[in-house]
């Protein structure tokens, strides 16, 4: 808890080195033994978690660095890391999830239906603006073809996840560095979002991905980190349902996503497990985002111990209001994004403070850790990155004066 202090952290992903991307691009085509590939690996998560230290940031990770093309097929970074850690998906032979396709998925109960990407309905609103390439509105996404799921799912990532925690704990003892640290893993609702052929309904895929993703989440917290679970799929699937559908229907919807997370997290314990909630990373309007009121009490029944939320983007940062009316249970944290991933601009420290004032105003200091509101990497300029840092952590060290004196 944030006892003298305020705390910070941020949400996982941050920008990889032209080494790391070279690398990673040699290994993909075989020019490199897996061996050689977690060797360089591990030298530039010692480089990244370095550099979060001497930028001031309190919980480290690594970077997400080991989110890659860690196997055989090119499916990118986030979200499709996962890909290459699940069996029982074969490359689609539709076109990816930007394209103009009219697919979707029918969940029970409420019949909720997720449209292609292409069809969600702020790019419906927007759609000039969307396909306009000099836009900008999806800076960061992914170019590679998602698979489809044709057979059982399985967990395959056993020496990924394993790459992962110790490349992060090597680089904090080669530091010296005392560390609780955390490891992002992919929630099952979010990796569920894929064309399926063999399962009968979308909500066995959820649970087939929860069964499946417990492994990698046990790993996590048996290497001694945090796992620190990203789900947009809890807020961000609202504007994919075509047509809209009544928030009652929604949260019934999430529901089989909450219930099935919740499963993948029995028998760990809570203070070992951050949940990460947020209405999509790319840089597009967000007109059509669910506010947070109707999903921060479903949120809650997620067995976590901290509560990870967008709250600079300027669609939800007047929501800190909420937790005026929301008691936070006994124990638990949040951790508010208060700077944006989604805007070139650099926050001023004295925004950033008043932000996390806010906050603590209504659920007290120590239950706060200042963050991000979303993984960094890809999705803003490197140096543009590491300066929201800079002023992430020179923001919490003007609001620990003021709150701790």
């Amino acid at each position: 808890m944030s006892i003298e202090r305020i705390r910070t952290s941020h949400v996982g992903s941050l920008p990889r080195t032209k080494r790391l991307l070279e690398t990673n691009a040699r290994h993909h085509e075989g020019a490199l033994s897996w061996d050689e590939f977690t060797g360089v690996l591990h030298e530039e998560v010692v480089g990244v978690v370095k550099r979060q230290i001497d930028t001031g940031i309190d919980i480290v990770n690594d970077g997400e660095y080991g989110h890659l093309m860690t196997q055989s097929v090119d499916y990118g970074g986030w979200w499709n890391y996962s890909f290459t850690r699940l069996a029982g998906l074969t490359p689609s032979d539709s076109a990816d999830r930007w394209d103009d396709t009219d697919e979707v998925i029918t969940s029970e109960p409420g019949k909720v239906r997720l449209a292609a990407f292409a069809h969600r309905r702020d790019r419906t609103l927007f759609r000039d603006a969307y396909l306009d390439p000099e836009n900008g509105v999806l800076a960061g996404r992914s170019k590679a073809t998602p698979p489809a799921i044709t057979g059982e799912l399985n967990y395959i990532g056993q020496d990924a996840v394993a790459a992962d925690v110790a490349g992060l704990r090597s680089a904090l003892n080669e530091l010296g560095v005392a560390n609780d640290g955390f490891v992002a893993a992919l929630s099952p609702g979010s990796a569920a979002r894929l064309k399926n052929t063999f399962y009968e309904t979308d909500e066995d895929v959820v649970w087939a991905s929860a069964e499946a993703l417990k492994e990698e989440y046990k790993a996590i917290v048996d290497a001694g980190f945090i796992v620190q679970i990203d789900d947009p799929s809890i807020a961000e699937s609202w504007d994919q349902v075509v047509p809209e559908p009544t928030v009652e229907d929604y949260l019934a919807f999430t529901q089989v996503r909450v219930d099935a997370l919740n499963h993948a997290l029995e028998g760990l314990p809570e203070d070992r497990v951050r949940f990460h909630l947020c209405w999509g990373s790319w840089h597009g309007p967000h007109t059509t985002d669910i506010e947070f009121r109707h999903l921060i009490d479903q949120m809650l029944t997620i067995n976590a111990g901290t509560y990870s939320f967008e709250a600079a983007n300027v669609r939800h940062a007047h929501e800190w209001k909420l937790w005026r009316d929301v008691k936070l249970p006994a124990g638990k944290q949040i951790v508010p994004g208060v700077v944006s991933h989604s805007t070139n601009v650099v926050e001023h420290p004295e925004l950033v403070a008043d932000r996390i004032e806010n906050f603590a105003s209504v659920v007290g200091a120590e239950n706060v850790i200042a963050s991000t509101d979303c993984g960094l990497g890809g999705r803003i300029h490197p140096d543009i990155a590491w300066a929201k840092l800079e002023a992430l952590t020179a923001g919490a060290e003007l609001a620990s004066q003021r709150l701790f004196g």
